[in-house]
């Protein structure tokens, strides 16, 4: 990372200075639906949608905050993925809202590569929480009496800033890449977002090391992940398999099958989008997946964790009436 960071630093300064100089400036951003008539639903089920996801987010934050008996590491994990899906949702959907109601689809480059950049960064922080989440829920069940000693308030900070950094890193190796890049005339992206895929598609450049760094940090990171969470849950399974109360099976896996409902919703699209072959994407398949986790999941997560935790559903209704 340090090696590409250092080496490519100098290009994109040149890059900016040229970029000030041309006369290409704006993308054009694919939308939902052509047609006049379905654009105010389209815009006030969006609206809908974000706002709910706004207020769901932000009363898990301010429940996990406000109340003590919520100064746990599995809710502290849970107000960090809070305040990335809020922030995730806060990268497109407002651009998206603009572009419904004023039907001026395009954007300007400098402001698709910020998007791009904060897309990059809040997803690849959401696909390293996940496993951080994963093993807590281990610790937890599977080594109850040293949980406390193991989860400790510093290592739990450590976790989290590990994978910001991380993930602030990867994205802006991804925008440095990116700004090395030249655009042909066709400036149409086949997606309602800047995404980093259907914009290489659009370069007259050779994009063959910027493809080949999605595909290897991108698998790695995905792949890792993925292996640490099936680990920590086979390892879990074990575990409750051998309780020898029912209740203390029920209690264990009720903990753990929101975060697994999380995690196939998130991982599933993201697999289907940048892991798959490029010749096998499919322009309205790939919108719909986008939807999935960059939409449905951030809104569908406060509900997941709080339906399934009447512990916190009670809290949360607490927060509402003060």
């Amino acid at each position: 990372y340090c090696y590409i960071y250092h080496k490519s630093y100098m290009q994109m300064i040149e890059f900016i200075k040229k970029l000030n100089q041309t006369n290409f400036l704006e993308f054009i951003l694919t939308a939902f639906s052509d047609d006049p008539a379905k654009q105010p639903l389209l815009f006030f089920l969006l609206l809908f949608i974000y706002l709910t996801t706004m207020v769901g987010n932000l009363l898990i934050i301010l429940t996990c905050i406000s109340n003590v008996c919520f100064h746990s590491p599995m809710y502290y994990f849970l107000s960090n993925l809070s305040l990335i899906d809020l922030c995730l949702s806060s990268t497109t959907v407002p651009k998206m809202l603009v572009d419904i109601q004023t039907g001026n689809t395009t954007i300007s480059l400098n402001n698709c590569v910020i998007q791009m950049y904060l897309f990059i960064c809040f997803s690849g922080m959401e696909t390293l929480l996940l496993p951080i989440m994963s093993y807590d829920r281990f610790v937890a069940i599977c080594l109850p009496l040293s949980y406390l000693s193991i989860m400790t308030p510093k290592f739990c900070a450590c976790l989290v800033a590990s994978s910001w950094i991380f993930a602030i890193l990867s994205a802006q190796i991804h925008t440095i890449l990116f700004l090395q890049l030249s655009f042909c005339e066709d400036s149409k992206i086949p997606q309602f977002f800047c995404d980093i895929g259907p914009l290489l598609k659009l370069s007259c450049s050779d994009t063959h090391i910027n493809e080949l760094f999605i595909f290897i940090e991108g698998g790695l990171v995905v792949v890792v992940s993925l292996i640490c969470i099936l680990v920590s849950y086979i390892l879990i399974g074990y575990s409750i398999v051998r309780m020898p109360s029912t209740i203390g099976k029920f209690k264990a896996f009720s903990t753990c099958s929101s975060h697994i409902c999380v995690v196939l919703l998130f991982f599933g699209t993201i697999i289907g989008v940048y892991l798959c072959p490029s010749n096998s994407h499919i322009a309205e398949r790939d919108k719909a997946a986008a939807i999935m986790y960059t939409v449905i999941t951030p809104l569908l997560n406060p509900f997941i964790y709080s339906l399934r935790n009447s512990h916190l559903t009670g809290s949360l209704r607490k927060t509402i009436q003060k």
